[in-house]
């Protein structure tokens, strides 16, 4: 799958889902994890070498390319495009010709497709260049590492790169087979939600069953009661809360005890809280802090407590959606910019970098035809693909064609002047 000096003519003369169903084929094929992706960044900028663009590294793991049209690097010369690269540690089971070499790994949330447009629309501004074709701004490809790990949107943030090319705006894209194929969706303000896991250690002791008749709960010391207390006391909490403000807080994760006839001397609860503003995110960490301490107070019981950093959320920069609606109104071959009603309690480290300039988020149908569309065929006998997506994000069935991704790099086309 290298890329050699040959392949540059193919490049200049293939047609856009031609250029697609390369790229997204060979990158499914090869997934890897967080920031560790030596064959993906190979391949990406092997590609990138081809082109009439200059090649650099923010971070670990991460490729830019810059593309000058002339318009200088002073603030507001430049739009970026960001693509990430990085795959989840699932056991592929989708059947076609092109899945994951690499055992274990998978590109189950659509990286792949993400990794096809940004390259796609980066060949076709190689084109507008050496065509000699006017745009309104340079771009700047971003393809980072370690979006559904550590967040390596903020690591290519604080490299410095977006102010070294003079960047004052960045689009994304995430596959979304929830919604309809050939559909592009987003809104102004919240998009998607900010989110960090919450690690509660409860401490006690482990008493025999047959000693705690009459034992008040305060000096029971039993984990796995204030754990259950506190687990029950954040319901009515996070619904009064959530008026107005949508927040949720979940425990999957609930561990206390070792066996049947003894209190639980540890418990360990593990969660997740995703909020919308970083307001009723500080307020729900508090409110759950005193929960966590009156339950522990009230069995004997101490606790250590810790909310990781996690992504804040994606809040989308107004006057960019309001342009990008002027510009995708269906015409011209973009779908056009439809409103999500709602925003998704999903996170993504996209959000790091519309903390840092502004940015628009969208969202690319890849489920089910729209209404009205003409069905479409099943996976083939050669190992093909769906004409529409197989299964959610993170399942090991995750399947879309390369067709459906035509619209995001229609999107791309009409939003840097293509």
């Amino acid at each position: 799958m290298a890329w050699e000096e040959r392949d540059r003519n193919w490049l200049e003369t293939a047609s856009e889902l031609e250029l697609l169903t390369r790229f997204r084929r060979d990158l499914h094929r090869i997934p890897e994890l967080d920031d560790e992706l030596p064959q993906t960044v190979a391949y990406v900028e092997g590609v990138l070498g081809l082109l009439s663009c200059e090649v650099g590294y923010p971070c670990k793991g991460s490729v830019s390319a810059f593309f000058d049209l002339g318009h200088g690097r002073e603030a507001g010369a430049t739009v970026a495009v960001r693509a990430d690269m990085d795959a989840l540690p699932i056991c592929e089971r989708t059947g076609v010709a092109f899945a994951s070499e690499h055992a274990g790994c998978m590109h189950a949330c659509g990286h792949d497709g993400h990794m096809a447009m940004a390259l796609t629309t980066a060949v076709l501004v190689d084109r507008a260049v050496r065509a000699g074709v006017a745009l309104a701004r340079n771009v700047l490809f971003i393809f980072q590492p370690a979006e559904e790990t550590t967040g390596g949107a903020k690591r290519v943030c604080e490299s410095g790169v977006f102010e070294c090319y003079g960047a004052n705006r960045i689009f994304g894209f995430h596959v979304w087979p929830d919604l309809p194929s050939g559909t592009v969706w987003s809104r102004p303000g919240a998009l998607l939600a900010r989110s960090c896991e919450v690690h509660i250690d409860i401490h006690g002791q482990s008493t025999h069953v047959g000693k705690t008749l009459g034992m008040p709960d305060d000096q029971s010391h039993d984990t796995l009661l204030a754990a259950s207390r506190f687990v029950a006391a954040t319901r009515p909490f996070l619904a009064e809360l959530s008026e107005g403000n949508p927040v949720i807080c979940r425990f999957g994760l609930l561990q206390a005890g070792t066996v049947c006839n003894a209190l639980a001397g540890e418990a360990k609860l593990r969660g997740t809280l995703r909020t919308f503003s970083d307001e009723t995110h500080d307020q729900a960490m508090e409110g759950l802090r005193e929960l966590l301490a009156k339950s522990c107070e009230e069995t004997g019981c101490t606790f250590d407590l810790e909310f990781t950093l996690g992504y804040p959320p994606v809040v989308n920069d107004a006057g960019l959606d309001r342009a990008a609606a002027g510009v995708l109104d269906g015409d011209g071959g973009a779908p056009r910019l439809q409103e999500l009603p709602d925003p998704l309690l999903i996170s993504e480290d996209f959000s790091f970098y519309q903390r840092h300039l502004p940015g628009l988020f969208m969202l690319l149908g890849v489920g089910t035809p729209a209404e009205g569309a003409e069905g479409q065929e099943g996976v083939a006998e050669d190992g093909g693909v769906r004409r529409f997506a197989t299964s959610a994000l993170h399942t090991d069935t995750l399947m879309f064609s390369e067709e459906q991704l035509l619209p995001g790099v229609a999107v791309y086309r009409r939003l840097l002047g293509l």
